[in-house]
């Protein structure tokens, strides 16, 4: 086959209209049938790009001039909008962001769930947005650098580069972080204490963190270091601790070469180890390691939402899986009976068992470990010790990371058959893959609804309500047992039982030895994947495949799919 006559060239300029937007925030034109992605630009823009890269069926390309602004574009109040890496879409009008990410949880839940859109239309309700949308975080980390005169300097990475932009005023975050930057600059010129230098390793200052109580005004900041001690410590103590709201002053040494923040530890400087805040009536304690979530404004709408969700009345049995610090758990044990919640970090644990214990709940139970292994175990466990009696919940509550849940927990979910599920996604394309999951066996979607707990980023939570599905009606029939008429063999129903028994789970990897070994070739997991996909079979457990399905799809060869085919084929998948 020829080459597409309509492949753009690198360094080719064109002129589009930009008529839809990507999953990372890139406006999305065509010319002549070819895609082009094209960051900073905004739908309804009439723009003008040079392509950058060019694949066989897409492209991306570098927003050169705007031709005619589109309606819904507006000016970024930030003037390193475009070049840093934390606001992706801060130059589309909010109403518009709200939209747009409303239609992102859709089309991942029609796309990759294969839910029907009149499903959708009756579930989705309307993204629940900020009224002021800027300066809603309540954690930020600065990395520092050295500028060409040898000069520190801090403020945020350029996209997908480590490249500091200089800038002590991020639109993001609360107003203090400014002055505690400055201080914290102008103590290392004075004392000649120099930034960390990640190429060579040497250097003392790598990041700050900050930390602002929203309630309760408190500020915490603890700076990584790649030292075991701070050079004149008291010095810089002195400046921070005048600030009006300073409660902790820490340091967490650092000296690993690696892109990880913080340290695993850290040492108290002044005040003390924690600060303190609310989400609703529950008080939390936050230390410098602490996982608490940076928007505390739509927090307490996020966990509102799962707490309606829920619907709990005062008796019910709740596991909250991955559970952090407990801001979930705590909110429900407010109105459940027993709350179980799990998370694989200890320290988090901690927290979590000692938020509880402040704010007097003691109908919390807290548990370390894989939500994919603990429950699993739990379930088996209380079989056994409760004569085959299977385990149950009322209802179960997951939130977990961007690569959702593991399929042994969604398998004990089911098991467990709680009245209700809330889901609370950071990634709608995980999600959508684990509702398609749990949808497929015995639940159906009540409700669905984005979140936006990152304005100005493309980022969104969604809070999703699936039910226990209940029999349409009910009907009774009397069966006897035995021979002779009217009567039902058991051998019968044992020679039917062997046909229904359960398949063993082909994995990936059976699937490419079988390949490698009858057709000589390997094959990626993805394409294993795509083939899976296109034949309307659940995609799940390809290594990568949450990143698969957010960028363009990459389709095998004509052979590779066959082989792939067959492959299923003979381990009766199809």
């Amino acid at each position: 086959m020829g080459k597409n006559e309509n492949q753009m060239q690198k360094n080719q300029t064109v002129i589009t209209e930009i008529t839809d937007i990507g999953v990372n925030g890139e406006g999305i034109g065509k010319v002549d049938g070819y895609t082009l992605f094209i960051k900073d630009a905004v739908i309804g823009d009439q723009v003008e790009a040079k392509v950058t890269k060019a694949r066989k069926n897409y492209g991306y390309a570098r927003l050169m001039k705007i031709l005619s602004p589109s309606p819904d574009r507006v000016n970024a109040r930030c003037a390193f909008a475009r070049q840093c890496g934390g606001c992706q879409i801060q130059e589309m009008s909010y109403e518009k962001q709200l939209e747009f990410k409303a239609r992102k949880v859709r089309g991942n839940l029609e796309r990759i769930g294969g839910f029907p859109p009149e499903l959708l239309d009756r579930v989705m309700e309307p993204a629940v947005g900020m009224d002021q949308p800027f300066g809603y975080r309540n954690k930020a980390q600065f990395p520092f650098g050295t500028d060409k005169e040898g000069r520190p300097v801090t403020g945020f990475y350029a996209g997908r580069t480590h490249s500091i932009i200089a800038n002590t005023d991020c639109a993001l975050g609360v107003p203090v972080n400014r002055e505690i930057l400055e201080i914290i600059l102008t103590y290392m010129e004075e004392n000649h204490v120099p930034s960390y230098d990640e190429k060579t390793g040497t250097g003392v200052i790598r990041h700050a963190l900050i930390r602002f109580g929203f309630t309760t005004k408190e500020i915490m900041v603890c700076l990584v270091i790649n030292s075991r001690k701070l050079p004149y410590e008291e010095r810089l103590v002195e400046k921070l601790r005048a600030i009006e709201g300073m409660t902790s002053i820490s340091v967490s040494p650092n000296m690993e070469q690696t892109n990880v923040i913080m340290g695993s530890t850290f040492r108290v400087l002044w005040g003390k180890e924690y600060i303190t805040d609310y989400i609703g009536s529950v008080k939390y304690q936050i230390s410098p390691l602490s996982f608490y979530q940076v928007n505390p404004v739509q927090t307490e709408k996020l966990y509102s939402l799962a707490l309606e969700y829920a619907d709990l009345q005062g008796g019910e049995s709740v596991w909250d899986l991955y559970c952090g610090i407990g801001t979930i758990s705590l909110f429900l044990a407010q109105k459940a009976g027993q709350v179980y919640g799990v998370e694989i970090v200890p320290q988090a644990i901690i927290d979590a068992r000692k938020n509880a214990q402040i704010n007097g709940i003691e109908n919390a139970e807290f548990f370390v470990g894989k939500a994919e292994e603990v429950l699993p175990d739990y379930y088996d466990r209380y079989k056994k010790e409760h004569g085959g009696e299977r385990a149950r919940a009322d209802v179960i509550v997951v939130d977990p990371p961007r690569k959702g849940c593991d399929e042994a927990l969604l398998e004990t979910v089911v098991k467990m058959a709680p009245e209700r599920v809330v889901y609370v996604s950071c990634d709608s394309a995980t999600l959508a893959r684990d509702m398609k999951y749990l949808c497929g066996n015995g639940y159906e979607v009540r409700k669905v609804r984005a979140v936006d707990m990152f304005p100005m980023t493309v980022h969104v939570e969604t809070v999703v309500l699936l039910s226990h599905k209940s029999p349409d009606s009910v009907i009774n029939v009397k069966v006897e047992f035995g021979e002779g008429d009217d009567k039902i063999s058991l051998d019968a129903i044992a020679e039917r039982a062997k046909k229904y028994q359960p398949k063993p789970k082909i994995t990936y990897k059976m699937i490419q030895e079988y390949v490698e070994q009858k057709y000589g070739f390997k094959v990626h997991t993805a394409y294993i994947a795509e083939v899976k996909r296109s034949l309307g079979l659940t995609v799940y457990d390809a290594p990568n495949e949450t990143e698969e399905l957010k960028q363009p799809q990459k389709r095998p060869t004509k052979e590779k799919e066959e082989a792939i085919t067959e492959a299923l084929k003979y381990f009766e998948v199809i």
